[in-house]
């Protein structure tokens, strides 16, 4: 019995270790979640301060913590920062092979936030890959698509592929095309359609209105639309100016033609 006893006092010093680094890293996890979001929240109450930063900084403020709670743990244990940094310096190497995907992302993480190429809420394409800016932090992009789905998108991705920024201005071209028939007037449906453009409160006056002819196809002449209105207006415009358009063409007799199949069979 005495054995055991002495046997388990000697875990003691051990337990007490372990208990001690458990409390320190769950309250170290917990006070960088705090004041992290402490940080977000200061930086994002600046209307001064794009919110993008605010999420980034409250990023990196999170993972200093965490490493200084690592460091504080390890010395519980008795592991001395002077030899954790020997330790580091010896295996910087084999981490930078090891994680050179991630630090690829942390380097492109400061890119973005320093030439802001997109931010929080603005609606961008990314290699292909469309939809709102959600967040941004050091070592991904969180975008999410009009049909409310998650893509997580690493900063070493982005920084490295084109950027379409539908957002950045203030106003955009709304592009619109129709094909009427060639028995049709094209300057009467010409003037339909700036009609209801001129009176869509959408449309800006400046640039004005554009319609032309810019095509003459196989079954149809085609009409080239190009509205300006605010960025914010775009789609429930360009939705809205099809659907007139159609119903106008309609009540004033221009057909809209579609292509027509010939079949011709040989006489055997």
């Amino acid at each position: 019995m005495q054995d055991i006893i002495a046997q388990l006092s000697g875990y003691g010093p051990m337990i007490i270790s372990a208990a001690k680094a458990l409390a320190v890293l769950v309250f170290g996890w917990m006070a960088a979640g705090i004041i992290s979001g402490m940080v977000r929240r200061r930086v994002n109450a600046s209307p001064r301060i794009d919110k993008t930063i605010g999420n980034f900084a409250a990023s990196i403020v999170k993972w200093v913590i965490l490493a200084m709670v690592l460091v504080a743990v390890l010395g519980i244990f008795g592991i001395q920062a002077t030899s954790l940094v020997a330790v580091m310096g010896a295996a910087t190497l084999a981490i930078g092979l090891a994680l050179q995907g991630t630090l690829s992302d942390l380097a492109a993480g400061f890119m973005l936030v320093l030439f802001r190429p997109y931010k929080l809420g603005q609606y961008v394409e990314i290699g292909g890959t469309s939809g709102t800016v959600v967040d941004l932090n050091l070592f991904f992009t969180e975008l999410s698509t009009p049909d409310n789905v998650q893509i997580i998108l690493p900063n070493g991705q982005a920084w490295g592929a084109v950027i379409r920024n539908f957002s950045h201005h203030a106003t955009r071209r709304c592009d619109l095309s129709f094909g009427i028939d060639y028995g049709d007037d094209a300057d009467h449906a010409m003037r339909i359609i700036l009609d209801l453009a001129n009176a869509d409160p959408r449309v800006h006056a400046d640039p004005e209105p554009w319609v032309r002819v810019v095509n003459l196809g196989d079954s149809s002449v085609d009409l080239g639309v190009r509205l300006w209105c605010d960025a914010a207006d775009y789609w429930g415009l360009k939705f809205d100016m099809t659907k007139s358009v159609k119903e106008a063409f309609d009540k004033n007799g221009v057909s809209i033609p579609y292509p027509h199949q010939v079949e011709v069979q040989k006489a055997g």
